[in-house]
């Protein structure tokens, strides 16, 4: 069966949909979630910006302290996965306009 069949992400992606501002957002977040595992999303996002504006690895290693490892598996992600990093991050750039 595929994950997104799976009934408990199901329900997780309903409960992200129903999220209406930043305050909600980080209240579920922090239930939800630990702070390390909060840190290490928020990481590979911000991994995920510094790709999209040609930021190479080391620079981003510096900036982020994230891993070679991790920057290599976000920029897998990125260049060749659904599109979720592109989509999201096109989506903030453009509230910030």
């Amino acid at each position: 069966m595929d994950f997104h069949e799976n009934e408990s992400f199901k329900l997780l992606v309903k409960a992200l949909l129903a999220i209406e501002d930043e305050k909600e957002c980080a209240d579920f977040l922090e239930d939800i979630m630990t702070r390390k595992e909060m840190m290490d999303i928020a990481q590979r996002l911000l991994v995920a910006k510094k790709l999209s504006e040609q930021v190479v690895y080391n620079k981003i290693v510096d900036e982020t302290g994230a891993s070679t490892a991790t920057i290599s598996r976000v920029n897998r992600c990125y260049n060749y996965g659904t599109g979720g990093y592109a989509k999201i991050l096109n989506k903030i750039k453009e509230e910030t306009k």
